[in-house]
């Protein structure tokens, strides 16, 4: 794809009006009390996709226990246009909180959640939300975040979870973020993955949003001193790394975050980081694996899954090869 700063727009808009493009419906959940900087945050890019995309790319609904108008922590409401319970087909569902989503033991909420989650949906939790999917039974064996000033409580009342201090985690078909402004950086991450990343860089320009966080962190820079390398295209395929550890990317899928072919993707991490890319790769989910089994509860199958590995007989020969002896020793 052409894609030039001078016309590049207007050549990406042309090429999307000749495709066939997939609607996804997009639940939100807004719990009374919600921030609405982080429902801002979610919904505003896809807004913003089905505006500069010139068709409906996300068919979003509001999803609420009743009629009324859900209050923010703020002066603003939500006006629902759903009942929890309904049969929404959904794509995502994403349940936003604030306030103490501890003490949140909605019944029928909890009961629908988990209705869900056995159909498949993929569940996302922004704020305090991932609190509520962690109350409802949805997050044993995921990794998951929360807003910072959740963490603690939640790691107390629930110790076996595999919380991690960061913007934004997907693990399989759960999605947490810690809220505020963080959603922009997962919803750049999310419209990478339906609709490519120059596209993604579309939508996060329309805000001004021009400093796109990765998943693992705060900052680019701190991208930049983990990786050893300050070159965009690895960058770019670094955080789609670490953005899909339980179900790891090929090698085509990267180099399409990275804007090259895959052999060019292979002689830049070649060249730069003295690996190629999917050894990189490995050994990424290899670290976090080892983080798993520092600080979780989990057995070695909900480790191997968690990083992206087929079985735990797979996982524990990989693992003894890179780090010179079995898992089970370093437990």
């Amino acid at each position: 794809m052409d894609f030039s700063e001078t016309d590049g727009y207007f050549h990406f808009m042309d090429e999307i009006g000749t495709k066939t493009v997939t609607t996804r419906r997009i639940g939100i959940l807004p719990v009374e009390g919600f921030a609405m900087m982080s429902y801002a945050s979610l919904v505003e890019p896809m807004r913003a996709a089905n505006l500069l995309a010139r068709r409906v790319l996300y068919d979003m609904v509001n999803v609420s226990t009743g009629p009324e108008p859900v209050a923010s922590s703020g002066a603003a409401v939500v006006m629902p246009q759903a009942r929890v319970g309904d049969d929404l087909d959904l794509d995502y569902l994403f349940v936003v909180a604030g306030g103490d989503p501890t003490g949140y033991d909605d019944r029928r909420v909890m009961t629908w959640l988990a209705r869900l989650a056995r159909e498949g949906v993929p569940l996302g939790g922004v704020s305090g939300g991932p609190i509520i999917l962690a109350r409802a039974g949805l997050m044993a064996g995921r990794r998951m975040t929360v807003h910072w000033e959740h963490a603690a409580a939640l790691a107390e009342i629930s110790p076996h979870l595999l919380i991690e201090r960061t913007l934004y985690v997907i693990d399989r078909d759960r999605v947490t973020c810690a809220g505020g402004t963080a959603p922009m950086d997962l919803m750049h991450a999310l419209i990478s993955q339906h609709h490519g990343a120059p596209f993604a860089r579309l939508v996060s320009d329309w805000f001004m949003h021009t400093e796109v966080r990765p998943s693992i962190g705060p900052q680019r820079a701190g991208l930049v001193d983990r990786v050893g390398s300050n070159t965009p295209a690895i960058l770019d395929a670094v955080e789609a790394m670490e953005a899909h550890v339980a179900e790891p990317l090929s090698l085509e899928r990267l180099a399409a975050y990275a804007g090259l072919s895959p052999r060019q993707l292979n002689r830049l991490f070649q060249d730069r980081l003295g690996r190629s890319t999917m050894r990189y790769y490995r050994e990424l989910r290899l670290d976090k694996a080892q983080s798993l089994l520092r600080n979780s509860p989990l057995s070695l199958t909900e480790i191997a899954l968690a990083t992206g590995f087929a079985s735990s007989s797979h996982f524990s020969r990989v693992y003894a090869q890179h780090f010179g002896g079995p898992p089970s020793s370093y437990r």
